[in-house]
């Protein structure tokens, strides 16, 4: 227990947060409109009442809106908060100050919610006792030359998964269940799966208790974590030992770099946990309100609210565009993460007046910083209020996550007719959308299933949501699904409908990772599992959203199969081409690097409104790659195919979905004709492929 008090210095302005100097530590926070600026010291996390309260003098501690002193001889593992006092002038100015407020530091990089009460810190006064609060900590990690990957992004496979569900089932078998540590314990799965990424949805400090009444009565709290507080801090509910969540993260980082995978962050710099008006003061409410959050013009007691969550952060206010790309800066630097998505982005594209803005400088800062060149960024390219930059997002190297992409091969899948043409484009990387702009396939992030809306399995299972456990009687969530339950609602025992969701399943992901651009798959796609119907789980820390382990031995097949996916998409450069596909030969290669067919060669069918099958021929990139033709029927009827000739080369089976699992590893399969004669006219083979499945051969070289 610390007993004595320390003595102060002015301390300097030139670095936000707590950061060790050789007197010391030095305190630093943005206020534009503070006259009066108090730091608080606890010696323990869960100290009510501080050991020593340091009034800065607005002479010395205060320059331009920056409030800073140096404390001598501070020991590391010092909890703080600040307090200011100064103008609240809600109508005009938009400063929400308030003097009993005990405000968490926004450039802290551990911080601690076990006193917090978020009912109390929405009513005015004091709130000392039950306010989160920070640590100041030496950082001395060793990382042992660690170093992000740099695994290129049109190389990449994607994984989104939360971080604590994936461990916290009681079958995960795991010391630490829901950790930073947990997820170490199972990267040899992930390892085996062969993905390049894991996508973590938030483990930026969050407030688990930013839930609705009615939701919270139920005894839910925010599990997604959409609830923002801390830019800069680990969450600490993710680690074992929550004063150590910097370094436990950072752990998980190394050993995940070891296996070769990358860590991509799930970002939220488009709104915080302090909501609207009636929401909690935490920190940069009761320090910056006016420069932090979008508000109204004519009436600043009141929020522009872009994102459904009762605030928008004002990200081109040139304070705010500097507070945020240092932060991702810091990830990058201090915790070496390989990349971004950047959630609900389009909000961020907004200027202050709330329009959006091409130029928008939090997004081309980010863009353009050359420590962040090599980092993935990838934008959720939409935001609540109607702004949809789906192919049209600012800036060149920012990826998105292809919605576009999602929504036609539901439709395709599920049988829906005409749809051949957009098809092929989403299949070779969308050009329409992003050649025009000089940008690249990469730039299109493919995905059919997230962690927002039906799982696989529920995307086949289900034509209607079932979130009333959610405490919202079933109006939250998308209603627009556009899924298909195979002929029963829900869960059934039926065994053809249960082949034919399989099927499906296998066929979803067989279209994804033949798609060019980068394939995200959900986690738990892999071993089919449910949440139940339940399209919005932004509550539900139980089983109805937990990774089950026990599922994994009994979905072996499913898993195979992803994997053989993987594998394939990983050995076909060919599938993961920088530049578009043209129709014409790549040079030093006969075949043309795509060639469309339908049921007959070079008939693709474009114009046929009815038309719900498609194949092409791709070829390799080089002379060792072998071509890969691709069957893709819809169709309810199984349909006759013709096969390209190639003399030289005899088709194999590689993958049909109407089997389990439905992948043929290399070497595997029989031929499936003789081969071509050369010269002289070859004759004119065909395949029957299955009803609602997908075939791929690989010509092998005879």
């Amino acid at each position: 227990m610390i007993q004595q008090e320390y003595r102060v210095q002015p301390g300097n302005w030139d670095q936000g947060g707590a950061a060790f100097v050789d007197d010391g530590v030095n305190f630093c926070v943005f206020s534009r409109y503070a006259e009066r600026m108090e730091l608080l010291l606890f010696d323990r996390e869960e100290a009510i009442t501080p050991f020593q309260v340091i009034e800065l003098d607005p002479r010395v501690n205060h320059t331009f809106f920056f409030w800073h002193c140096l404390v001598v001889g501070l020991p590391s593992g010092t909890w703080y908060n600040w307090r200011a006092a100064g103008r609240c002038d809600t109508r005009e100015s938009g400063a929400r100050i308030d003097p009993g407020k005990a405000l968490l530091d926004p450039w802290a990089t551990t911080v601690s919610d076990r006193l917090w009460d978020r009912a109390r810190a929405c009513r005015p006064g004091d709130n000392c006792a039950t306010a989160m609060r920070a640590q100041v900590l030496r950082d001395d990690y060793d990382w042992e030359d660690d170093r992000p990957l740099h695994i290129p992004l049109n190389e990449s496979v994607i994984y989104e998964m939360h971080l604590g569900g994936f461990t916290r089932h009681p079958s995960s078998g795991v010391a630490h269940p829901g950790t930073y540590r947990g997820l170490i314990d199972k990267i040899p799965y992930l390892a085996e799966l062969g993905i390049t990424h894991v996508e973590l949805l938030p483990i930026m400090a969050f407030d688990c208790q930013d839930v609705p009444p009615a939701t919270a009565a139920l005894g839910h709290q925010n599990y997604w974590g959409y609830s923002t507080h801390s830019f800069f801090a680990p969450h600490p509910h993710f680690a074992h030992e929550p004063a150590r969540a910097r370094d436990e993260f950072r752990d998980m980082v190394k050993a995940l770099h070891r296996a070769g995978i990358g860590v991509i962050l799930d970002v939220v710099f488009n709104h915080t946990a302090e909501g609207g008006a009636a929401g909690p003061t935490i920190n940069f409410k009761g320090l910056g309100n006016e420069v932090f959050y979008h508000l109204d013009f004519s009436d600043r007691r009141l929020y522009r609210d872009y994102t459904g969550c009762g605030n928008t952060v004002n990200c081109n206010h040139p304070i705010v565009t500097r507070f945020l790309v240092d932060a991702l800066l810091y990830w990058v630097r201090r915790m070496h993460v390989d990349g971004f998505r950047f959630d609900l982005a389009s909000a961020l594209a907004r200027g202050e007046d709330g329009n959006p803005l091409y130029h928008a400088p939090i997004l081309w800062a980010t863009e353009l910083a050359p420590a962040l060149n090599r980092t993935h960024i990838i934008a959720e390219a939409w935001d609540a209020a109607g702004l949809y930059q789906v192919g049209d997002f600012p800036g060149f190297r920012w990826a998105e996550w292809n919605g576009r992409y999602r929504d036609l091969m539901r439709a395709f899948v599920r049988g829906e007719p005409g749809l051949i043409p957009e098809v092929a484009t989403r299949l070779a990387g969308s050009s329409d959308m992003y050649e025009v702009r000089g940008r690249r396939p990469v730039n299109s992030v493919n995905f059919v299933t997230c962690h927002d809306g039906f799982n696989l399995w529920d995307l086949v299972s289900f034509e209607t949501k079932r979130n009333q456990a959610n405490g919202e009687e079933n109006r939250d969530g998308s209603d627009n699904n556009i899924s298909w339950n195979c002929g029963i609602e829900g869960p059934t025992d039926d065994p053809e409908v249960l082949r034919l969701r399989r099927r499906q399943a296998r066929n979803f992901i067989g279209i994804l990772m033949l798609s060019q651009g980068v394939p995200m798959i959900l986690s738990g796609d892999e071993i089919l599992r449910s949440k139940d119907g339940n399209n919005n789980t932004y509550c539900q820390d139980n089983e109805r959203s937990w990774f089950d382990w026990s599922q994994v031995q009994p979905q072996r097949p499913m898993f195979d199969y992803v994997r053989g996916l993987i594998g394939l998409r990983r050995r076909h450069p060919s599938l993961t081409r920088d530049r578009f596909l043209t129709g014409a030969p790549d040079p030093g290669l006969s075949l043309p690097d795509i060639t469309w067919h339908g049921m007959n060669l070079d008939l693709p069918g474009w114009t046929n409104p009815g038309n719900r099958a498609l194949a092409f021929t791709l070829a390799g990139v080089s002379p060792d790659e072998p071509p890969l033709h691709v069957v893709l029927n819809m169709w309810q009827d199984p349909l006759d195919f013709a096969v390209p000739p190639l003399p030289g080369r005899r088709w194999t089976l590689t993958v049909d979905t109407m089997a389990e699992p439905g992948v043929f590893p290399p070497g595997t399969a029989a031929p499936l004709f003789d081969p071509v004669p050369d010269p002289g006219e070859p004759p004119l083979r065909r395949i029957r492929v299955g009803a609602r499945s997908l075939v791929v051969l690989e010509a092998q070289l005879t």
